[in-house]
């Protein structure tokens, strides 16, 4: 229950966020925004996402996710709906900042909420199959709000999944607890089992963050490099790809909304496979370490050598079945960079989750943001070629990465 609450949690994530990317052709359209107007509105959600992942992970682990994570799904989803309330192109950019601003905490909390409740053999998958629900809810979404907005506008999209948001914050406010041992649910086998692999369970709040620890260790900056390589590509596919096929390819509404989702189902099973692969491996009798890079360095492999022959494709149907491998060797990378944080963070692997995803989506708001910029200079072509030249780097970064030492965080907290 714990775990399906937070792969629903994910998906309401990524549904909010892409709500935006489809409805885009339709707000250019009633306020006249040209490219570079809409990337600076779509990148203002990533600015504000980055610039509070570190606070966002620190109030999880100081307060606990069962508090920490109601309050931010709360935050996000009234800036959700307010988005349909704006009435230029600067109240927009202001809402979708503070919108990214609430979401900021929702991958490292989550992280949190996993902690004390997954075992290490569960952990990949854990973190495989909450990102696949995010990338479901992302693929479902296109279609949906294409549905909406030709039967209600663009603004009803907007405050149908900020309801849901709501919904889903009172749900978790009240089933959720901190540790196994303050819910009625769990009986003493389930309890014994958990305590016997991860120690005694903390009560919601884990003391005072060790910055000293996390912030020294190299295996938290190669993490955050690399997931920063991660983050240009996926902000490139999640912000821009509907406007791309609408534009590029020249696709109708329908259609358009139709592409959009296909690679988002092949990111979900990207997710699924590298989060249970890495875990196989595992329990067949590979070292952490090597399980973890296996996977997600085979996926930034594939993932680069698909991106450059989609983005060169001239039939339009044969760049999306390329993109869906791209993006789906992209994501099988998910689940192992999410469980990490898990194998070397423990108690503090919110903020751990945090520095990473700061550099993911420090990078991605800059891919967003600076998109309209570039293809204005050089065509579309060139986003998505730099999004393979760093997918290379990425599995070149992974092999570095090792997830069997964990930083010298207990030592500090002693």
């Amino acid at each position: 229950m714990v775990l399906w609450l937070t792969v629903l949690a994910y998906m309401i994530t990524y549904m909010d966020r892409v709500v935006i990317s489809s409805a885009v052709p339709s707000i250019q359209k009633e306020f006249g925004l040209d490219l570079t107007t809409m990337g600076l509105i779509l990148g203002a959600f990533r600015w504000g996402y980055s610039i509070f992942q570190i606070p966002g992970g620190w109030l999880g682990d100081r307060i606990g996710p069962r508090r920490a994570l109601a309050l931010i799904v709360t935050w996000w989803s009234v800036f959700t709906s307010a988005t349909a309330l704006a009435w230029s192109g600067t109240t927009m950019a202001a809402f979708r900042f503070l919108f990214g601003m609430g979401e900021a905490g929702a991958f490292p909390i989550a992280t949190r909420s996993l902690s004390r409740w997954m075992l290490p053999v569960e952990r990949g998958y854990a973190q495989g199959i909450t990102h696949a629900g995010s990338r479901l809810g992302a693929a479902f979404t296109p279609p949906i709000v294409v549905w909406l907005i030709a039967n209600y506008g663009w603004r009803m999209p907007f405050y149908a999944f900020g309801t849901l948001g709501l919904s889903w914050a009172a749900l978790w406010f009240f089933w959720y607890r901190d540790t196994p041992a303050e819910h009625r649910s769990v009986n003493s086998s389930e309890l014994t089992l958990i305590t016997e692999s991860l120690g005694t369970p903390r009560k919601g709040a884990s003391g005072p963050v060790p910055w000293g620890s996390i912030l020294r260790s190299p295996t938290v900056w190669k993490l955050g490099a690399m997931y920063a390589c991660y983050g240009w590509g996926l902000a490139i596919y999640l912000d821009w790809f509907p406007k791309y096929l609408s534009e590029v390819r020249h696709l109708d509404l329908k259609t358009m909304g139709l592409y959009a989702s296909l690679p988002l189902f092949a990111a979900t099973a990207g997710d699924l496979l590298g989060g249970w692969l890495s875990d196989e491996l595992g329990k067949r009798g590979w070292s952490l370490k090597f399980a973890r890079q296996f996977v997600a360095i085979s996926g930034f492999l594939i993932a680069a050598a698909a991106i450059v022959p989609a983005t060169l494709a001239e039939n339009t149907e044969t760049c999306v079945l390329l993109t869906c491998v791209a993006v789906f060797g992209l994501e099988t990378t998910v689940g192992v960079s999410w469980a990490i944080p898990l194998d070397i963070g423990q108690d503090f692997a919110g903020t751990v989750s945090a520095v990473m995803n700061t550099c993911g989506n420090l990078v991605g708001a800059i891919s967003t943001t600076a998109l309209g910029f570039i293809v204005k200079a050089y065509g579309w072509d060139r986003p998505f070629l730099i999004a393979a030249a760093l997918c290379v780097l990425a599995a070149i970064l992974f092999s570095q990465i090792d997830a069997s030492k964990q930083i010298a965080i207990l030592e500090e907290k002693s």
